[in-house]
């Protein structure tokens, strides 16, 4: 995917900010989704990962149990918000952390790790249950801080 800039303006009174996964299948899927729905009147609310993949299913699947519809989102790459400025950048993974480039036009930056839910092994049902707890843990974190 090529460069692309975003010229519109900010919206009049919202901060723009970006989570970071590796894969942006998951973590940085799902916060972006309760971010939005948390927030998104204050807030615009993007997510890329560094080696992006597809959004999970079973992601789309626990927000869709809180109301939540992450079906129309995608994985994309760091190259999908080139020329956005942003307030904040977070990183929700270790290895996002450590191999995340500077984001151009990145305000301040902010680290949160969170485990992996895709990387769970176990029964659907097992599998299911760690994406439910991360998934709560991240909009538990997004109150608390935001």
């Amino acid at each position: 995917m090529g460069n692309k800039t975003v010229t519109a303006a900010r919206p009049e009174g919202r901060k723009r900010i970006l989570f970071v996964c590796t894969h942006n299948s998951s973590r940085s899927q799902m916060a972006e989704g309760l971010f939005r729905a948390l927030k998104g009147e204050r807030w615009e609310v993007h997510s890329t990962g560094t080696e992006p993949t597809a959004v999970h299913p079973a992601a789309i699947a626990v927000m869709a149990e809180i109301g939540i519809d992450i079906g129309g989102q995608r994985a994309k790459s760091l190259d999908a918000v080139t020329g956005i400025t942003f307030d904040e950048v977070v990183t929700v993974c270790d290895h996002a952390q450590e191999s995340c480039p500077v984001v151009p036009g990145g305000g301040v930056r902010h680290h949160r790790s969170f485990e992996d839910p895709a990387a769970a092994k176990g029964t659907e049902k097992e599998i299911l249950a760690v994406f439910q707890r991360v998934r709560d843990e991240i909009r538990t974190w997004i109150l608390d801080t935001y």
